[in-house]
């Protein structure tokens, strides 16, 4: 069997709103399917790793495969909480570790 390869990405929010982990993971998925239904949405393998309400940055986890299309679904991300958001992407990289490394400098 083939494995499967990830990718860890640092999002900032821009919104001020401040929503709870659960929240921005529901808006990641939401986006992810309208954009490419549910069956797109389960190929990308997504996944919320860290969330900081305060910071509002979080890491998420996807599949190699489908990292391009979660990238293009973000911008469907225009309304959080009901406040205006915007959700940037900051960082990408194969592991945590070295993504930490990218994002602290």
């Amino acid at each position: 069997m083939k494995r499967v390869k990830r990718r860890y990405l640092v999002l900032q929010l821009e919104s001020e709103a401040s929503p709870s982990g659960k929240e921005f993971l529901d808006a990641l998925w939401g986006a992810v399917t309208r954009l490419y239904g549910e069956f797109g949405a389960s190929q990308a393998g997504l996944a919320l790793v860290n969330y900081d309400e305060e910071r509002k940055n979080a890491v998420v986890r996807v599949w190699l495969a489908a990292l391009q299309s979660f990238r293009a679904s973000l911008a469907l991300i225009t309304h959080l909480a009901g406040k205006d958001a915007a959700v940037h992407v900051l960082a990408v990289s194969g592991t945590i570790k070295s993504l930490r490394e990218k994002s602290m400098a």
